[in-house]
């Protein structure tokens, strides 16, 4: 057990196909090394092991929180769900903000753990530290935002008040590969296909009834001042400050005209650096500034909510008009983000912005990741254009982008295919060339070929292509924590490892990576230290991120990915199949394999994977090992 401030000591392990629920402590070894949310869920995913087939009923399904989530921390309100992902095959991840984190806290948990497969479909009440699996057959088939709507009316309790769901859809009980998991506010679990495992479980939602029960700091003088220099850091940040910077004003697509600019923005499924660049080549009147967050501002919100603890909000909640097949739609959502804009948007060379609302409140509702199914689409729009699609689909063409995500979610026609993702319409098809996937996940919104650090940071991300794992954009554009040139490959293997730990170690308190715009490491561990009440240094606290960003590359490793597997489609390098950059960024390409070498010299690995001495270095002894020695060959057999 842990006395550790911040945990409620109290893990819900869930037995789906017995129905039997069983209470745990936490270790407090494992508390201190792993520290909890992304890190402890990642250790609970590896000792179910790494051979588990993630669509069946032994992949576990973690929901957790950290001993930041839930209290006075700002920016505490995220919520990780942990599992081994049907689309890449990785562990993985997935975040969510909100209030759904805060609640399961103060509802006394630190985790639930779901395994087995119900025999009817279930969803999970929790309250006052117990778990009830209740009926729900009648919600099966219905959209998340039904659903939701439903279970409010069922239980005596309203979202915005006491109450919390985190659910599935239609794409999630399809078992679409990159479904994601919707709470009450809209927020998505979004990446890794985290939806899909809930559905292949019959677990529709997931509901939480609690009140406002923050954790007391176990030493509240040094939480005081963390949360003070913490505060100040946030208010005097030009991308943080509530109501002035950038973030706080136009969320998070205040980056569109940024990476437009810079030709940074990944068009027509990555082919192009802008949309500029793709209008010049193509004769078009295409202009991502008719998606940006300005435009949205000026005139489609409606509203800025927050999440628990959040002074910033970045979310922009936006109501829409639309016409679609002769029928008007109205549409109010939250929220219209920078990556779901990208894909639905530029990258599948559409810029008619209130159809990106319609589009990502229907995702939401049928629980897909936006992100991910934008670039389906983009992907879907050049096979069409190559003759590689027969149920072809044109580029930008909205009304048959609104029809072919519906049948993505209920995986009918050429949506079955495309719910597979990349990879394997890649293979299904020949069509690898037009696969922007890494590991079997997608790009978001920043081109490799502009900011070379996204391009070592997408490779080896432990999840599959993504910006969260190691997000030098703040220093490559942001200047956070200074100005790196963004064309510049030299240095950016040691930056994006620095940023991948400072991001494990935010994941697993579960704070917002978003703090990381002001605060720092200093700010973090009086924080923590603050909370928990233990004292450990700033280099024990990014050790304590290293050894979850092994932890994840170990299990990994063990589910047969090796340095092989850290890469990038092709058009982003120098070589057959590139494309060289435009633009701002003409004739650039990535260089991979300079950036490879020097991250793995960085992180002590051989060709991707992690060395048996440096487990033991990071006092990670779970498993098998890997067999492998930092010298560079098989480990010396025990005797």
């Amino acid at each position: 057990m842990t006395e550790l401030g911040g945990f409620q000591d109290c893990v819900g392990r869930v037995d789906l196909s017995s129905g039997e629920v069983a209470y745990e402590s936490i270790d407090e070894e494992d508390a201190t090394k792993y520290i909890g949310a992304r890190g402890l869920g990642v250790k609970y995913v590896f000792e179910q092991g790494p051979d588990v087939d993630p669509l069946g009923p032994e992949n576990l399904l973690a929901f957790m929180n950290g001993p930041l989530t839930g209290t006075q921390v700002t920016m505490s309100g995220r919520l990780a769900v942990c599992t081994k992902s049907p689309l890449t095959g990785t562990v993985t991840d997935s975040h969510q903000g909100g209030w759904s984190g805060a609640r399961l806290k103060w509802a006394g948990f630190d985790g639930l753990l779901f395994e087995g497969k119900a025999d009817e479909p279930v969803y999970a009440y929790v309250e006052d530290g117990e778990v009830e699996l209740r009926d729900a057959s009648h919600l099966w088939g219905t959209g998340f935002h039904e659903t939701r709507e439903t279970i409010e009316e069922e239980v005596d309790g309203s979202y915005g008040r006491n109450l919390s769901i985190m659910g599935i859809g239609p794409g999630g009980e399809n078992e679409v590969r990159y479904a994601s998991i919707i709470n009450e506010d809209d927020r998505a679990a979004g990446r890794g296909g985290t939806g899909g495992v809930m559905g292949s479980k019959n677990l529709k939602a997931v509901v939480v009834k609690s009140n406002t029960r923050m954790p007391k700091p176990a030493d509240p003088e040094t939480f005081k001042e963390g949360h003070q220099e913490a505060m100040k850091a946030i208010q005097e940040s030009d991308v943080t400050a509530p109501n002035e910077g950038g973030l706080s004003v136009y969320g998070t697509n205040v980056l569109m005209n940024i990476t437009e600019e810079m030709d940074g923005l990944p068009t027509g499924n990555g082919y192009y650096t802008s949309t500029k660049s793709a209008s010049e080549d193509r004769g078009l009147d295409f202009d991502a500034e008719r998606v940006s967050g300005e435009n949205v501002r000026e005139n489609i919100l409606v509203d800025e909510p927050t999440c628990h603890s959040c002074p910033v909000a970045c979310k922009k909640e936006v109501e829409v008009t639309y016409r679609h097949k002769g029928e008007e739609m109205n549409v109010h959502m939250e929220s219209f983000e920078y990556e779901p804009a990208f894909s639905l948007g530029p990258n599948s060379m559409n810029d008619d912005r209130d159809s990106i609302a319609v589009m990502i409140d229907l995702c939401n509702d049928l629980s897909i990741d936006a992100i991910e199914t934008g670039n389906m689409l983009a992907m879907a729009m050049e096979m069409s254009e190559d003759g590689r699609l027969d149920e072809g689909i044109d580029w930008g063409d909205t009304e048959a982008m609104i029809e072919t995500i519906k049948r993505i979610g209920h995986r009918e026609g050429v949506g079955d295919l495309l719910a597979e993702g990349a990879d394997r319409v890649a293979e299904e098809l020949d069509a690898h060339e037009n696969s922007l996937a890494v590991k079997g996940q997608t790009i978001p919104a920043y081109d490799p070929r502009c900011m070379k650090g996204m391009g070592i940071g997408y490779a080896t991300s432990n999840r599959g292509a993504c910006h969260l794992r190691g997000y030098t954009p703040a220093a490559e554009i942001l200047g956070i924590p200074e100005k790196v040139d963004p064309y510049e490959w030299e240095g950016k293997g040691e930056l994006t490892a620095a940023f991948q730990d400072l991001h494990a170690i935010s994941d697993s308190f579960d704070i917002c990576k978003f703090n990381a715009f002001a605060e720092g490491i200093e700010e973090y561990v009086l924080q923590y230290n603050g909370m928990t009440g233990l004292e450990v240094s700033e280099e024990e606290l990014l050790e304590a991120g290293e050894r979850i960003y092994n932890l994840e590359r170990y299990y990994n490793n063990l589910a047969g990915f090796d340095g092989s597997d850290d890469s990038l489609p092709a058009r982003f390098l120098d070589g057959e199949g590139g494309v060289p950059g435009q633009g701002a960024s003409e004739g650039e390409f990535c260089e991979l394999e300079e950036m490879k070498a020097e991250y793995y010299e960085h992180r002590g690995w051989v060709d991707g994977v992690v060395p048996d001495e440096k487990l033991e270095e990071l006092g990670i002894d779970i498993g098998p090992g890997t067999g492998v020695s930092g010298e560079g060959g098989a480990a010396p057999a025990d005797d």
